[in-house]
């Protein structure tokens, strides 16, 4: 039996960049899926966190989501700024959370799919 990929691998060898459109018309969501949106989403952002992710999954993601930035960051896909701000989810008391960005290995390989891409159109 083959061992599973790690994110960086999934990542990296993904055929279509999902947007976060499409991912929220998915019916069944998956870590594999919320890894794709926090990935996509630090494509386009400087530094993001927990907070400004939950305001783009839908609901059913939420539950995946501390999962997937632990996932990318132990792959090390994307890294601590070494900032954090205090949490909006209400339950949460405005806990502090972590402000995160893509390393070098992330922009490596966002840069590869895009170059992909372009090639490909």
């Amino acid at each position: 039996m083959p061992r599973p990929l790690t994110p960086a691998e999934r990542l990296a060898t993904a055929d279509k960049d999902l947007l976060l459109e499409d991912l929220a018309d998915q019916s069944s969501w998956d870590r594999f899926l919320v890894e794709q949106a926090v990935f996509h989403y630090g494509t386009r952002h400087d530094e993001f966190s927990a907070n400004d992710l939950r305001d783009v999954l839908p609901e059913m993601g939420h539950g995946f989501l501390g999962a997937a930035i632990n996932s990318l960051r132990t792959a090390g896909l994307i890294e601590h700024t070494g900032r954090v701000v205090p949490s909006t989810l209400p339950s949460t008391h405005g806990h502090r959370i972590a402000l995160w960005r893509l390393s070098i290995m992330g922009q490596v390989i966002a840069e590869t799919r895009r170059a992909a891409r372009r090639s490909a159109a």
